[in-house]
């Protein structure tokens, strides 16, 4: 199970675009990548493919390493590592490490 979900709230802690937050739009577990909106920005050439589809440079978010970012707890507002607790139900929870909050 990944410590790193869709919606998420991250910080980036190594690269181009450190000590920036954001969301997570979609990560790619099998390649250990994740894309987070507004880091990374990329500029891709595009031709013009159709009438109402004009070409250009389209930027958009390129790929992170999950290594590169830490979570921040909506609940405390502070960066930090992701643990896992069993409820009484017998499911698995995400529980921020700093304030013990669920996620």
């Amino acid at each position: 199970m990944l410590k790193v979900k869709k919606n998420d709230r991250i910080k980036v802690i190594q690269g181009k675009d450190r000590d920036k937050t954001g969301k997570v739009l979609r990560i790619e577990p099998t390649k250990e990548r994740l894309y987070v909106e507004g880091i990374n920005i990329i500029k891709r050439h595009t031709r013009k493919k159709s009438q109402g589809q004009p070409g250009g440079i389209i930027s958009k978010e390129g790929p992170v390493n999950i290594s590169n970012v830490v979570v921040v707890c909506p609940n405390c507002s502070k960066t930090t590592r992701i643990g896992f607790t069993l409820k009484d139900s017998g499911d698995k929870v995400r529980v921020c490490k700093k304030c013990g909050g669920q996620f």
